[in-house]
């Protein structure tokens, strides 16, 4: 079967699963069986049936006993590595498969206890995954930098829900040891840090995998004297009618490959993982600058250049390297001159993105590739829930089409990470199932499953609240690309923001702005209803009231430029000062103080356009 059968409420859902008749009725006290090596398995279900009320202990052998047991048990005659499974008769539970599939088979035995409680209905579970490598990606460099207790909360979240892969994505980031200037001002990683994480990370069989971008999106290291010398475009560039920093590598510089090759050196000893995305995306000014006379004559070849350098030093130091897709995509004609074990990352946040034309092209010339949608949390403060459910579907549906070989969700913070890391947990999980096995979880009733495994809300509410609160972006703006109007009214500057908005076909009624910031509201009024079992309950809370309230001053801010409704500028100026002190408090509940004031400024920004106007 492939749909949840017999009330089962299981995220990701099995692939197989048979209910059967009657029910195993579990003791107060009972034997896991397992082997010394599967202990942490084990050590799962123990937990879940401590919250249980339940007194288990873990053995190497059965004990003699007349009641029921829980049994791990290492077999290599499941069709898929990864594949575990689970028979509940009347007499034990018994979980086969290699030792990571017994770690999914525990985790999904977990949901059953917590779902059941005592009486644990029968049933046969068959279960393996469609993407091998099923990761998250979250940013760590615009500009929250999460602390090692978020870090390791988030790590043991997606590893209930059989994430095997995380990437901490760095531009700037880690405390590299002869460039303080850079990160001195970010609260970076240290090489122990990292360690600290890897380790963390592997006995829930996740590879972290080193990240470090290696050619665009490296503003925070030419903004310095030592560094800006080796920019595409010292002096800046053009982007969209604004004037925007350095922020490209020169690729045709030998003094930008051994700075790369430098940070290489450093930080990939600090990981496992054979793996290493050397990033290498939207390197805007690319071409325009001292490559431009190369790259009118070879094209496309000057990146592709660059690739094959940083593809040797990957290949010298024992890594396969992932390389993000954007770029090449534009040079189809390049791409069967990639090396075959290079694998691209193919990205895109809409849920209209064409996943199956790119990735076509990598599958039709033999390039391993992954999908790499993402949570939509980003630029929208409160979540894109919609768009977010349709770009991640069809980014696993159209990678498992063309044989992706994996499928990373990531989490951006665009314009000053303004969004709560509890924005994307409905994005994470989600990505998590449907990473897992399409067919299963196309249809996973998201508030439930929110409710009952992430936010454990007994009054069942918060899981549909989320669900809402990242849906009222269709009042407003809802075709809008990668993001929200509200969020980026916020961040952007004003003349920047004139300008798209006169090109825009938007809702700007009265009515509509109205109608959104009730929705906002009435959806805030049901918070205190919540009965959240977890520890974080009223951070959760505060956080997400927090984007709420931003949200709704960026609807006023629209309000106010558009000319609709009655909105006082003084008004206007009062309320960001208050929602610049929350912000603060919020940010620094998770996330290290480096950073901060980075993001910060663009509130203070809108801040001083209020007062001129005063």
């Amino acid at each position: 079967m492939n749909e949840q059968t017999h009330s089962f409420v299981l995220a990701p859902v099995p692939r197989r699963l048979t209910p059967h008749s009657g029910a195993l009725t579990l003791l107060q006290t009972g034997t896991i069986v397992a082997a010394p090596a599967l202990h942490f398995a084990a050590a799962q279900i123990k937990a879940a049936l401590s919250e249980q009320g339940f007194d288990w202990q873990i053995a190497a052998a059965p004990a003699v006993t007349n009641g029921p047991r829980i049994v791990l048990a290492l077999t290599t005659t499941l069709s898929h590595p990864q594949a575990y499974r689970i028979n509940i008769d009347s007499q034990d539970v018994f979980v086969t498969g290699s030792e990571v599939g017994l770690l999914y088979g525990a985790y999904t035995v977990c949901q059953i206890i917590q779902q059941y409680g005592i009486n644990v209905p029968q049933v046969l579970i068959d279960d393996w995954p469609d993407f091998p490598a099923r990761g998250v990606m979250i940013d760590c460099s615009r500009d929250k930098v999460p602390t090692m207790d978020t870090l390791f909360e988030l790590i043991d979240m997606l590893a209930r829900f059989k994430i095997n892969q995380l990437q901490l994505y760095i531009e700037h980031t880690f405390a590299y040891s002869a460039h303080e200037e850079v990160w001195a001002e970010a609260s970076p990683f240290t090489a122990e840090e990292i360690q600290q994480i890897e380790a963390y990370c592997r006995p829930r069989h996740i590879d972290l995998v080193p990240n470090q971008n290696s050619l665009g999106h490296m503003e925070r290291w030419l903004k310095f004297e030592r560094y800006n010398n080796l920019a595409e475009c010292p002096d800046g560039f053009e982007i969209w009618g604004e004037k925007r920093s350095a922020s490209t590598l020169n690729p045709l510089d030998p003094r930008s490959l051994d700075l790369i090759e430098e940070l290489y050196d450093e930080l990939l000893p600090n990981f496992t993982s054979p793996l290493f995305n050397v990033g290498c995306d939207e390197p805007w000014e690319l071409g325009q600058g001292k490559s431009k006379e190369e790259t009118e004559a070879r094209g496309g070849r000057v990146y592709l250049d660059w690739l094959l350098k940083l593809h040797k030093l990957c290949t010298a130091r024992g890594r396969q390297m992932q390389f993000w897709g954007d770029i090449i995509i534009h040079h189809p004609e390049l791409i069967p001159e990639l090396p075959k074990d290079a694998i691209a990352m193919e990205w895109g946040y809409e849920s209209t993105h064409d996943f199956a034309g790119h990735g076509k092209l990598f599958a039709d010339s033999g390039i391993p590739y992954y999908v790499c949608p993402g949570t939509s949390s980003w630029n929208s403060l409160i979540g894109r829930t919609e768009n977010a459910i349709g770009n991640l579907l069809g980014a696993a549906k159209s990678g498992l089409e063309n044989g992706a070989i994996g499928f990373l969700n990531t989490d951006w913070g665009d314009l000053g990470h303004l969004q709560p890391l509890s924005s994307a947990y409905l994005g994470f999980v989600y990505g998590a199932a449907i990473s897992w096995c399409v067919e299963s979880n196309t249809n996973l009733d998201m508030p439930d499953v929110m409710n009952r495994y992430v936010f454990r809300d007994t009054a069942s509410l918060m899981g549909q609240l989320v669900y809402d609160l990242g849906n009222v972006y269709q009042r407003l703006s809802p075709h809008h690309i990668n993001g929200q109007l509200p969020a980026y009214a916020l961040t952007w500057p004003q003349d920047l923001m004139e300008r798209r908005l006169s090109n825009y076909k938007g809702d700007f009624s009265d009515e509509a702005f109205h109608e959104s910031h009730a929705a906002i509201d009435a959806i805030l009024s049901q918070f205190d209803k919540t009965q959240m079992q977890r520890p974080d309950a009223e951070q959760i809370k505060a956080e997400l009231t927090q984007a709420a309230n931003l949200t709704k001053h960026g609807l006023s801010h629209l309000m106010f430029q558009q000319e609709v409704g009655d909105v006082s500028i003084a008004a206007l100026h009062s309320e960001v000062e208050g929602l610049i002190a929350s912000q603060q408090q919020t940010w620094l509940a998770r996330h290290r103080r480096g950073g901060l004031s980075d993001s910060i400024a663009r509130l203070e920004t809108l801040r001083d356009v209020y007062k001129k106007r005063l």
